[in-house]
């Protein structure tokens, strides 16, 4: 019952800020701050992806930037070497969902079979490698210095491309809520708890391992192709550890395993990020915002181990739990 408030709440507090994300851009005209919701969107359907492999699974990965980076890339190569239509922009996109598949799969299969951090340093070695050939590979990719490219015309309008990415990350989390509700859902949860006892089970938990990491790949990948459209500017950092890095904190902030708890984390650290380096402007120790950036961090590991949503969910189970209690005595007492 508890659980079941949890999650009425969380639909309506969903729901809530989906009209109230509907109606921004019409009582705000501010342009930098419609650029910034576009990139919490986008950065959030990114942390959603490593919260499939850390909240739900227990797979740690160092290099999920490798699939954030096949996604730009992809659909930069794309619409640079062609026409920038909507055509081109979907087969980009379309190129690094089958990157995103094969590679996935293929270090799955490598290291998903061995201990957890065997998948850890091998998405790492696979993102410093892609980020060598980014790097190198100037006639393709225009080595350190990346390339701007044209989009299509349909979002290039700054308020198009808003509510594109909006929808976005709408579809994405009711498909990845589908998809840990589902039976697969539960198995891998059920892995990340205890893995020798669902391997006991009978499940093949390699399998179960691997479709995880193609899906959170693919979903990196598609969040990378729209980080490339917003800025129409690509170069090798999307490949770095950095992003990596964005992404697990924005998890562990707003609450891994939850799916909900990225997106506040993503909405926390890109305004914490935004008006850091403003006021680094006027005053010359906000410079080093990042420093700023991993006390929250450390903040919140300590204090708040479960981030903002987990924090919330145990509460809401707790006091329903003491309420529960309370009762039983007051009965018994009677």
């Amino acid at each position: 019952m508890a659980l079941a408030k949890y999650n009425r709440f969380s639909l309506i507090a969903g729901i809530i800020a989906i009209l109230f994300l509907s109606i921004f851009p019409f009582i705000n005209d501010s342009r930098s701050m419609l650029i910034l919701f576009t990139q919490i969107f986008i950065f959030a359907i990114f942390a959603m992806s490593y919260d499939i492999l850390l909240g739900y699974t227990g797979i740690v990965s160092f290099g999920h930037c490798l699939f954030f980076g096949i996604g730009a890339y992809s659909t930069a190569i794309i619409l640079n070497a062609n026409d920038n239509t909507i055509g081109f922009f979907l087969l980009g996109i379309a190129i690094a969902v089958i990157a995103a598949v094969l590679i996935s799969f293929l270090i799955g299969m490598l290291s998903l079979r061995l201990q957890s951090h065997f998948y850890a340093m091998l998405t790492l070695g696979f993102s410093e490698l892609f980020l060598i050939i980014a790097e190198k590979w100037r006639s393709m990719t225009q080595g350190g210095d990346g390339f701007t490219f044209q989009v299509p015309e349909f979002l290039r309008d700054r308020f198009t491309f808003y509510f594109f990415s909006l929808i976005s990350l709408v579809l994405i989390y009711i498909l990845l809520r589908t998809f840990t509700s589902s039976s697969v859902g539960k198995v891998l949860k059920a892995i990340s708890q205890n893995q020798k006892r669902t391997e006991a089970l009978g499940f093949k938990v390699l399998h179960y391992k691997i479709i995880a990491s193609v899906i959170a790949g693919v979903v990196a990948a598609y969040s990378g192709a729209l980080y490339a459209v917003t800025l129409r500017f690509v170069n090798p950092s999307v490949f770095s550890i950095e992003t990596t890095l964005d992404a697990l904190l924005m998890t562990m902030i707003g609450g891994v395993g939850t799916l909900f708890g990225p997106i506040l984390g993503s909405g926390a650290v890109e305004f914490i990020q935004h008006y850091l380096s403003e006021l680094g402007t006027e005053y010359s120790i906000f410079e080093r915002w990042p420093i700023f950036l991993g006390l929250l961090y450390i903040i919140v590991i300590l204090g708040f181990p479960k981030g903002i949503a987990g924090t919330f969910k145990s509460t809401v189970i707790k006091r329903k739990e003491n309420r529960k209690e309370k009762e039983g005595l007051l009965k018994h007492s009677a």
